[in-house]
């Protein structure tokens, strides 16, 4: 399919040197095909809470990330306070 693409664009292309025409269909047909062809990726956001577990699986994964962060500080007071040092400055 995307030789056809290609080869389609290109001869449009090379008869668009004597007319416009031609260069329009060339867009027009990358254009077609990147919004409707073979796997173009989904330009639509999924609809609000169709993925419940999403949001759920993000709020586990911060509180994970927290209780690491807190546990690291707890066990590494030294490194810790360094670390928040260099950040600062």
């Amino acid at each position: 399919m995307r030789g056809i693409l290609a080869t389609g664009t290109v001869v449009l292309v090379i008869l668009g040197i004597g007319n416009h025409l031609w260069w329009l269909a060339a867009v027009a047909l990358l254009y077609l095909y990147a919004t409707h062809g073979r796997g173009s990726p989904r330009t639509t956001p999924p609809a609000p809470g169709t993925h419940p577990d999403s949001y759920r699986a993000y709020r586990d994964r911060r509180d994970r990330q927290a209780r690491w962060e807190r546990r690291y500080r707890r066990e590494r007071p030294f490194e810790a306070r360094r670390q928040e040092r260099e950040r600062t400055s």
